[in-house]
Order: C-alpha cells, then sequence, then structure tokens
C-alpha cells in the first residue's frame, strides 16, 4: 500500500518563523509523521526574518504567477533538501525549473518536477519582505496569496498530495480554494483537507470588499460572513473535509457558548456530522532534552536531580537574583490576557510575602509588561522580569524552575506544561484544554501518580490554592517523587501522530 501523501500549510514552522505554538507543531508533528512512514511535506512563507543561517543550501525549483482576481504576483518555489536522482534538477548546475501556468498542468494532469524536498518556501518580496509576520493592513490577501500558491505549488513540484492539512486562519481559505476552484482540474480532484484550528480565537476576519482582493466573489459573503465580515476561520470550518483541533477537551469546549467566540453553533454542527476531532500536542523531546539540550548550564536527568538544582543557583547568578533553594516559579508566555495574567497580578503581592522567586520571560500588552516590571524594581529580591524572548534563557528557565506557572483563560493545547515537565519544573495550570488533558493533580495519598496542581475556576484564590498546595510539598520527601513523575511522562509526538494517520485515512473515506 503506498504512503500516505500530505502537504502541511502553516504560516509558521520552527526553526525558520515562530510566533507560538503552530510554529512548533508545524516543526515538530511532520517529523512524527515521516517516521511513521507518511509522505509529508510542508510549506510556509519565506518571510525575510528568517535567519540565513538556517536558509543555507536553498535551491530554487519553480516559479509560476498566482492570481488573485484582479492581482498577479510571481510565486518562487525554493527548498532546502536534496532532490531525488531521478529530478531533472538533480545536477546542482543545472538550470531551475519554471513551472508552467496552473490550469494548463491540471488540466493534463501531468507534473514537471520529481522534487522530494521535505520543506518548502514560497518566495514574494511584495507580500513577505516585510517587518513583521503578522498584523500588516493587507494580511487577507498576503494570506490568501500564500494558500492558492501552496496547492498550485504541488502541481509544480510533482507532489499529488492525498491530503493537504490546512492549519489556522491565516490557511483558511485553503479547503474553498481546494473544493471550488481546484478540484474541477483532474490533479487535484481527489485530493481531501483537513484543518486545524490552534487557537480559535484568531479568526481571521476582514471587510466584506476584500472578496475582490482574494479571488472570490460577493457570493461567498453569505457562507463565511461573520459579524457582517468574512471570516477566513469560518471558510475553513466550514469548506473542508474534517476539523480538527489540539486537545481532546478543547475539541469539546468550542462546541459551546463559552468557548466558541461565536462559532459554535457551525462547530456543533461539524460535530454532530462526525467531522470534528481533537488531538492532543507533543513536543520533540529529541530536540528538548534536559540531557543534552546545549543550552542548558549543567545536563541532568531525572536520577540525577541536583544537576538540576545546579542549573538553578547558575540562572539565580545570571539574573541577579539570591543564591538560595526557594522555589523558583516562572512563567514563559506570551504576556497576553488569555494566559491568565489577570489574576496573577491579584495575587502578586501575596506572592511576594512568601519565600519565593519569579521568573518572568515573555512579550505583549504593555499593561502586563509593566507589571512585571514594577515588581522586578520594588523587589529585585524576589523577582526577574526579562521582557524579551530568548529561545536559550527559555530553556534555561525551564531546567532552573521548581514550579511553571500557567493558569489561561484557555489554552486549546499548550506546550509550556510539557516543556516543564520535561526538565522538571512542575506546572500549575487552570483545568482547561489540553492543560487538563495532559497534567493530573497530585496529592500524596489520593494520586500519588500526578505530575501537577490544577485548579478549577477562573479566580485569584485558586490560583493561589493551587500555588500553596504545591509549596506544602515543596520541602517534603514527596517533591523529589512528584519531578520524576513529570519528567517519566511521554511527551513525544508518538501517540498523537498515530492519531494523525488514522485521522487522514478516515478523511480519506470521506
Amino acid at each position: 500500500m503506498p504512503p500516505l501523501k500530505v502537504l502541511l500549510v502553516s504560516a509558521e514552522v520552527s526553526p525558520y518563523s515562530k510566533t507560538g505554538g503552530l510554529g512548533d507543531v508545524a516543526g515538530s508533528l511532520p517529523k512524527a509523521l515521516r517516521a511513521k512512514g507518511v509522505d509529508i511535506r510542508v510549506v510556509l512563507p519565506k518571510i525575510s526574518s528568517i535567519p540565513q543561517s538556517r536558509l543555507e543550501g536553498l535551491r530554487h525549483i519553480a516559479t509560476f504567477n498566482v492570481h488573485l482576481s484582479w492581482r498577479t504576483q510571481e510565486a518562487k518555489i525554493y527548498t532546502l533538501d536534496t532532490p531525488s536522482t531521478d529530478s531533472a534538477n538533480s545536477n546542482p548546475g543545472a538550470p531551475a525549473k519554471t513551472g508552467t501556468p496552473v490550469n494548463t498542468l491540471c488540466i493534463s494532469g501531468e507534473t514537471n518536477a520529481t522534487d522530494k524536498g521535505e520543506i518548502y518556501f514560497i518566495e514574494n518580496d511584495y507580500y513577505f519582505n516585510r517587518s513583521s509576520l503578522y498584523g500588516q493592513e493587507d494580511d487577507h490577501e498576503r494570506f490568501a496569496f500564500f494558500t492558492k500558491a501552496a496547492i498550485e505549488m504541488l502541481n509544480h513540484i510533482g507532489f499529488k498530495a492525498d491530503i493537504i492539512h490546512f492549519n489556522d486562519w491565516h490557511s483558511g481559505l485553503g479547503p474553498t480554494y481546494l473544493r471550488d476552484i481546484y478540484s474541477g482540474f483532474s490533479f487535484f480532484s481527489n485530493m481531501k483537507s483537513l484543518y486545524t484550528i490552534h487557537n480559535l480565537h484568531y479568526q481571521g476576519e476582514f471587510g466584506r470588499p476584500v472578496l475582490c482582493d482574494i479571488g472570490l466573489n460577493d457570493g461567498y459573503f453569505q457562507s463565511i460572513e461573520f459579524h457582517g465580515n468574512i471570516s477566513f476561520m469560518k471558510a475553513g470550518i466550514l469548506h473542508s473535509h474534517a476539523v480538527s483541533t489540539v486537545s481532546q477537551t478543547y475539541a469539546k469546549e468550542i462546541t459551546t457558548e463559552a468557548y466558541g467566540y461565536g462559532m459554535d453553533g457551525l462547530l456543533r454542527k461539524r460535530d454532530e456530522e462526525g467531522r470534528l476531532f481533537g488531538i492532543v500536542n507533543g513536543i520533540d523531546t529529541t530536540t528538548s532534552n534536559p540531557e543534552t539540550d546545549p543550552a542548558l548550564y549543567t545536563n541532568f536527568n531525572k536520577d540525577n536531580l541536583n544537576k538540576k538544582r545546579e542549573n538553578k543557583h547558575q540562572l539565580q547568578e545570571a539574573l541577579g537574583l539570591p543564591i538560595s533553594d526557594a522555589p523558583m516559579l516562572s512563567m514563559i508566555t506570551r504576556l497576553a490576557e488569555q494566559k491568565g495574567l489577570d489574576i496573577v497580578a491579584l495575587v502578586m503581592d501575596e506572592l511576594m510575602s512568601l519565600d519565593i522567586q519569579l521568573v518572568i520571560l515573555g512579550t505583549g500588552e504593555p499593561r502586563y509588561e509593566n507589571l512585571f516590571k514594577h515588581y522586578a524594581h520594588h523587589v529585585p529580591q524576589k523577582v526577574s522580569a526579562n521582557i524579551n524572548f530568548d529561545s536559550n534563557l527559555s530553556q534555561k528557565i525551564y531546567a532552573a524552575s521548581d514550579i511553571f506557572l500557567m493558569p489561561s483563560v484557555y489554552e486549546p493545547c499548550g506546550l509550556g506544561q510539557l516543556f516543564a515537565m520535561r526538565y522538571g519544573a512542575i506546572p500549575i495550570v487552570r483545568k482547561t484544554g489540553g492543560l487538563a488533558d495532559t497534567v493530573r493533580h497530585y496529592n500524596p495519598e489520593h494520586n500519588p501518580t500526578g505530575n501537577g496542581f490544577l485548579f478549577e475556576d477562573y479566580v485569584a484564590s485558586g490560583l493561589m490554592w493551587a500555588i500553596k498546595e504545591a509549596l506544602a510539598i515543596y520541602n517534603t520527601p514527596n517533591w523529589e517523587p512528584l519531578v520524576k513523575s513529570a519528567m517519566s511522562g511521554n511527551f513525544s509526538w508518538d501517540n498523537s501522530a498515530e492519531e494523525y494517520i488514522g485521522l487522514y485515512n478516515k478523511i480519506m473515506q470521506m
């Protein structure tokens, strides 16, 4: 039986570009799927902020035009992978291929390349040579171009995917384009689509007039209308063969009014149709490994936790905190309301009365940045506020921390708690979304196999209760077994990759 062929379309892919969990997932899930025999390719925009060191060996393989209503823009396709021996471009000195227009290729069903790259970049300086990946006034057009180019690319690289896996609002138009434009051509006629929601809160809403910029006529307004605008997210949910999200609990939550952000009715319908699924995220446990991570001061494992304490003391020295064995609490997060920072603000004074240290890493809303700067200034022996993002520092903080705070209002899956447990930092989380699916409440008498602490209601008293529960265990003989339990968890993509393969096969029968 031939392997499944999948194209994963994502606006960001670690380690090339990343602003959040989407980049992590798009960077690590394909590795796990390839290891299980899936022929999966990944495509992302070639944005100007990708470090040149990540693009060494970049090879041009195709150029073609993408039509968006009145505008035509050129897409250049690059890959980092060595082509297969039967590729006409296998000679490094050979000229790069230039693809013919997609409609000619689709009608004939012919392909003009047999490259076997795993990662592809779409270059267009007009759209992607920008100061930031998101937040541009023409984001609707930029990501419509990217999505159409990703689909059309398949014919130019000779990869006839079984499933195109679109992710978040940025590629939400993909299922619509595939169904209503490309399926009429033989090359694309049998392709299926999966649409994954990583965060339903960001829905890609734009005014009705943009329909004329993204290659859709005004007749689409009725189907993808959302509060008087159009929604790329709604298009993806409505027109895909199946919808998935990044944990089982979140898949249930988004069908409710409280978590559905206005999409709950549509999502309930998709669930009733048997087309809504939840698969929890994993992490790349090869690169995120405290035994080998080069970013750490000292490597360690669950049987050598004194080395974890050395990481803590060296980080304290580096951050200007007193060197002590006081419990170190940390947050590595986007500083946004979703992350539970309002209730953190309410407990800060009480936290400062305790014998603890708090380390913050992240950027975001000024009110939260200023909150932590304020406490770092007034209580420098207890708070280190690092208002930036530094991937090496994040690894050091995970390795040094005793407790990791993640009191989110909602959390589709969350990766921070997984990284924290991998590095022996005990998570304190609110019982929502993927946090509820991955953290088990520890109780030395009733649940000694727990790996963290959970509280249910989004209230400051709930967060403080959970913190005090953890601190009560910290200086007891139960703490080390708790840390070992957390570090012993299977956080890899192995099980989730199997679930994705099962879902892909199910979609093939739809």
